[in-house]
């Protein structure tokens, strides 16, 4: 016997696909400020984002272990937290991020970001205001 399959309104919604950056992603982990607006964005979507972020949230981790020293063990135990999340890593096309990067003046870190999202049509989750920018302009 056949089951029916039935999709429902949060199960649509939790298929929205999110581009989502190391500042954002960073803030979440590390708990700063801006880290529950980011979680609300982020909450029921899936997340998808360029090969770079595992290295660019270890360098947040590092930077701030470097900072703080006497937080190192938080701060690890933070990072191995992104480990255990679901997020797809994407590869991109060098020459259109630079290509990119050059037109919207962000550096080729954050054009990656920029052009995972247009190629997937999704929305950018990002506190650099200069990337949410160009993202913004693009969309339109």
């Amino acid at each position: 016997m056949r089951t029916a399959t039935v999709i429902t309104v949060s199960a649509l919604i939790a298929m929205t696909i999110t581009v989502v950056d190391a500042s954002a992603l960073g803030a979440l982990l590390f708990a700063e400020p801006e880290g529950a607006d980011v979680l609300l964005r982020l909450e029921g979507n899936r997340l998808l984002a360029p090969l770079i972020l595992p290295f660019e949230i270890t360098n947040i981790c590092l930077t701030k272990c470097r900072r703080f020293p006497a937080h190192r063990a938080d701060l690890v135990a933070k990072l191995a937290v992104f480990d255990q999340m679901n997020i797809e890593l994407r590869e991109v096309r060098q020459a259109d991020v630079f290509l990119l990067a050059e037109s919207a003046r962000l550096s080729s870190y954050d054009a990656s970001y920029l052009w995972l999202a247009r190629q997937l049509d999704a929305d950018l989750v990002t506190l650099d205001s200069d990337l949410a920018n160009a993202h913004a302009l693009l969309r339109r």
